[in-house]
């Protein structure tokens, strides 16, 4: 009635396996198990043979060898349409095994503890699971091979109805090796970042393994003609692996937006709000209470603020779910958590309520790498992980900041970071008024941050992210109002920039830190 003969169970993830081998058995297939999977087996009251016994050898070396042995892999690896190879098989008593039911050691998992020690993550290293995968996944014309358990049900459908077809096995191959590659790829780059060069730059491996498995095929691309999907990098968790709540599927550059309002958001200890739009934050503030804090960011710039993306660092509550469905339509809403009754105003009071896209994700962390691709390759970069604290701002003008105006450089300066380059951003208050994003020139960059301000201007904090090679962009803003600046420093006319704010009565910071972003 079936093809499948003898099945090999050796999942490290043991759910629903019982069940499974019991499906197995009732349909005449002979168990063979690794020495854990077959007590489980076992207890369940399921008839198995070991595989020590299978091959007439014990498990050594603390586990380390159990199914490297001719049996095991003459019986996955060997043809049933070549007579040579039967006849081998015969000769040295290797039976087939015709289904190998397999997922390996939890590598990703170990080394993703902040405690994990090298012994600790070498241990996790699987040598016979990506082994037998590989032959059974090499050899899938007459071996099933499984590593999910999602498959286990159609798989028993199909040998039901004796349609384990060439395609379904070729796609089980497939998922196989690439669950080997995700595999090796962590274990690759986990050892090659173990390295004595700490930050050099030297540090960086000579191959670097990208293994990160499809979540969802989205809609299109950044345009209806471009075709789109997202991947995450399995044990990596913030945004690729969020719940969405509610709302129309996800655009790529939904994703992208809140990529960038949550990364921004992610960087204030105090409850914070960002309103991002086509990638550049256009409000943004901090307050005590989150719903003071949205509706701050959201005058930053309330024309920009409609059909944008909303970033929390705290969760949304009723309060602020109300304060949101009483502003103009967004497309996404990320944070931490949604209480109940948040989540139910969100849903049903706005009349874009059905569509608005909630997303609930843990807050991105600041360090790690990133990957962008260019035509033929990557880039790959350290994150930009660096922020200054008010304590860090060298004060070179004659006047000092005030105190709160070293609150507002701090929380510009962090701004600014996320806006694209060239970027200008003031703020008051632990608010931003004006953004200048992605101008050619910073001059016109510090003239948009002024436009978006207005009289709001007055009495604000100027943040750019490079240097200041000449003082045009800072008397725009300065003529706007503007009564203190920060910046990196390191031009060579930055003399000359000191001398200009002295001249204006104004204070100004150096940071030390240039922030592009491209």
């Amino acid at each position: 009635m079936t093809s499948i003969k003898r099945a090999l169970l050796a999942p490290y993830d043991k759910t629903g396996i019982e069940d499974f081998a019991r499906e197995l058995h009732e349909r005449g297939v002979a168990l063979l198990a690794t020495s854990g999977t077959a007590r489980r087996l076992r207890d369940a009251g399921l008839p198995v043979k070991e595989v020590s016994e299978h091959t007439g050898f014990p498990e050594m070396l603390g586990g380390r060898v159990k199914t490297l042995h001719p049996k095991i892999h003459g019986g996955l690896l060997g043809r049933r349409d070549l007579p040579d190879h039967v006849a081998q098989m015969q000769a040295h008593g290797i039976e087939p095994i015709d289904l190998l039911c397999l997922n390996l050691y939890p590598f990703r998992e170990t080394i993703a503890k902040p405690d994990v020690t090298l012994a600790d993550a070498v241990e996790q290293i699987d040598i016979g699971g990506p082994a037998m995968l590989r032959a059974a996944a090499k050899n899938h014309k007459d071996v099933v091979p499984l590593i999910d358990a999602a498959d286990y049900a159609e798989t028993l459908e199909r040998l039901d109805s004796d349609n384990l077809t060439p395609e379904f096995r070729r796609g089980l191959a497939a998922k196989a090796y690439q669950h080997t590659c995700l595999y090796d790829s962590a274990i690759a780059n986990y050892l090659a970042s173990d390295s004595e060069n700490g930050d050099d730059a030297s540090a960086f491996p000579p191959t670097l393994m990208v293994g990160a498995e499809c979540v969802e095929t989205l809609r299109y691309g950044e345009n209806p003609h471009q075709h789109g999907a997202l991947y995450r990098i399995p044990g990596e968790g913030s945004l690729a692996a969020c719940e969405q709540l509610n709302g129309k599927a996800l655009s790529y550059i939904n994703l992208l937006d809140a990529a960038g309002a949550y990364t921004t958001v992610a960087e204030f200890e105090l409850p914070s709000a960002i309103v991002v739009k086509h990638a550049n934050p256009c409000g943004a503030a901090s307050h005590e209470n989150l719903v003071t804090a949205f509706e701050r960011a959201w005058e930053g710039d309330p024309v920009s603020a409609f059909g944008s993306i909303l970033a929390f660092n705290r969760e949304v509550t009723g309060d602020l779910a109300e304060a949101i469905a009483a502003k103009g339509f967004v497309e996404v809403v990320v944070a931490p958590s949604f209480s109940d009754e948040g989540l139910e105003i969100l849903r049903t009071k706005p009349r874009w309520g059905k569509n608005v896209r909630l997303l609930k994700s843990e807050l991105p962390k600041p360090d790690g790498m990133e990957v962008r691709s260019i035509p033929g390759g990557f880039l790959v970069q350290d994150r930009d992980a660096k922020a200054t604290a008010a304590a860090d701002l060298k004060v070179v003008s004659e006047r000092a900041a005030t105190d709160d105006e070293l609150r507002d450089l701090v929380f510009a300066q962090l701004i600014c970071k996320h806006v694209k380059s060239n970027a200008i951003v003031l703020a008051k208050d632990n608010m931003v008024v004006g953004v200048g994003a992605g101008q050619m020139s910073r001059v016109d960059a510090a003239g948009m941050a002024v436009k978006k301000a207005g009289d709001r201007a007055k009495g604000s904090v100027f943040a750019s992210d490079a240097f200041l090679p000449f003082n045009d962009a800072l008397q725009v803003a300065l003529d706007a109002g503007a009564t203190a600046a920060v910046q990196p420093g390191g031009s060579k006319n930055d003399e000359e920039c000191i001398a200009f704010v002295n001249d204006r009565g104004v204070a100004m910071a150096f940071s030390g830190i240039r922030h592009f972003l491209h």
